[in-house]
């Protein structure tokens, strides 16, 4: 098995349709994670707030410089993941075409890597980091 993440990105005008509908989406979208429950197949799943209550840290020059949402040249948000633990990239297709969608939405399908998979410096960075957390250092 393996865990696949489910990232909703839609446009403003998708986001708008959605929200007309708001409460058959909603309807729908509980059916569907009761679904994927009883398949065994649910890990977790999460919306996000509306993206003009967000902000955004840019690395472009020598100090990160943060701005306020909405963002006015984005043409696609992330608007919240469904995380599942499935047995192929496969599979995770066939329950993405499932997922309660606005027209003008789409279903981005990324694999989480297993923690075998993690190169090992990156496991003495996170060793690191978590001997510092619990000595109070971060």
């Amino acid at each position: 098995m393996a865990q696949y993440m489910l990232i909703m990105r839609g446009t403003d005008e998708s986001n708008a349709a959605m929200m007309a509908n708001i409460d058959e989406m909603m309807t729908a979208t509980r059916v569907f994670i009761e679904d994927m429950a009883k398949a065994g197949v649910y890990v977790g799943a999460e919306g996000l707030d509306d993206p003009g209550k967000g902000v955004v840290v840019h690395f472009d020059g020598e100090a990160p410089v943060v701005t306020d949402g909405p963002y006015g040249e984005t043409k696609e948000l992330f608007g919240g993941f469904f995380l599942l633990d499935v047995a192929s990239k496969q599979e995770a297709v066939e329950w993405a075409k499932r997922v309660p969608a606005a027209p003008g939405s789409k279903i981005e399908i990324r694999r989480v890597p297993g923690e075998d998979e993690v190169p090992e410096q990156s496991g003495e960075f996170v060793k690191e980091g978590a001997s510092r957390e619990s000595s109070g250092q971060v």
